[in-house]
């Protein structure tokens, strides 16, 4: 039984009850009913109205970031991080523009910042029909741009955590062009959460123009002051790819998902969802390969297991494995790998659905 605030009047009391005698019959009972009882516990010890203010912010920022989100979950979308500041007539600001026309005519959906310079370019390559606009209130230099500004999927939050949850939670690629210190934050948070398995894998493309150095000093960086020193594992920069060329910034994107569909854990096992199941040979080089991120025994074909019923994916192959939870780079080269050879499949042609 839930303790209910004895503040409350009998007659809300006997609401909230009836609310929560209803939960399990409800789709997600068991989750809305742990909402509720946070809020009830809230409710129950000393907080300001600032703890209040904060809570119902971010939870209307959750609201309607889900709301407008849900439709569009089947498809695979890109999100474009670079400069506000690089104008129109710069050669990122193009290159980003036509990164985003074709990406989108590979079936995906373009989400920025919705503000100027490189989100602007994103948009308006991808144009607004696909295209996602996730705005942060600022009192200077972020109103939303004219190709995203009178989209209905123009998000405007209160908080840059909510957003950044959205943007890492929607996208399937992370796309990077020249920026300034919220381009670093968003480009060393994405590696962060890679490097560290608090985001599902996904492409992680630098993108610069033709002889540009910004993302190769930037690597230079990572590999001299970060690599040299072992403060990173040496597999830690497959995380990342680096190119000045628009075709080559879709194929690692594209390729990313021809056989590798998405991964989850069950209990103590790794389980990576599959197009098409893979061969024999395949799976005995696998495990002849990357037997050093496992903890016992070996990667596995399987089906879906009894814990994912229901599952939207409970139709795909699948292969299991106890990961050592540790080397995410080597699982990065593992995703490559299953991709490299793995068969061709119908299913492949469409690397954009979900």
């Amino acid at each position: 039984m839930v303790a209910l605030p004895s503040e409350l009047s009998a007659s809300a009391q006997a609401d909230l009850l009836a609310v929560l005698e209803q939960l399990p019959n409800m789709p997600h009972g068991k989750l809305i009913r742990r909402v509720l009882e946070t809020i009830l516990r809230m409710m129950g010890r000393e907080a300001d109205r600032l703890d209040w203010k904060i809570l119902n912010s971010a939870l209307q920022d959750m609201e309607q970031g889900f709301q407008i989100f849900y439709p569009y979950r089947h498809i695979r979308k890109v999100t474009i991080f670079g400069s506000a500041r690089l104008s129109s007539d710069t050669p990122e600001y193009g290159l980003a523009k036509a990164f985003a026309q074709r990406i989108t005519q590979l079936g995906f959906m373009v989400m920025t910042g919705a503000g100027g310079g490189i989100m602007q370019a994103g948009n308006e390559g991808a144009g607004a029909a696909q295209s996602f606009g996730l705005n942060i209130q600022l009192p200077f230099e972020q109103g939303a741009n004219p190709i995203i500004a009178a989209d209905p999927k123009l998000i405007n939050f209160k908080y840059f955590f909510t957003r950044k949850l959205f943007f890492l939670r929607e996208s399937d690629a992370l796309v990077l062009f020249p920026g300034g210190f919220g381009t670093q934050d968003e480009a060393f948070e994405a590696l962060t959460l890679a490097q560290t398995g608090k985001a599902d894998p996904l492409p992680l493309v630098l993108v610069d123009y033709p002889g540009g150095t910004y993302w190769k000093n930037w690597d230079r960086y990572i590999r001299d002051h970060l690599l040299e020193r072992g403060l990173i594992s040496p597999d830690d920069p497959s995380l990342y790819t680096i190119t000045s060329d628009v075709e080559a910034a879709c194929d690692a994107i594209t390729s990313f998902y021809r056989v590798f569909h998405s991964y989850r854990y069950v209990n103590d096992r790794l389980i990576i969802r599959l197009k098409c199941a893979l061969p024999e040979q395949v799976i005995e080089q696998l495990n002849r390969d990357f037997s050093d991120i496992l903890i016992k025994g070996y990667i596995e074909p399987t089906r879906a297991l009894p814990e994912e019923k229901g599952d939207e994916t409970a139709h795909l192959p699948r292969l299991s494995m106890y990961y050592n939870h540790r080397d995410f780079g080597r699982l990065y080269q593992l995703i490559r790998m299953i991709n490299q050879l793995g068969l061709h499949s119908p299913e492949s042609d469409h690397p954009e659905q979900k």
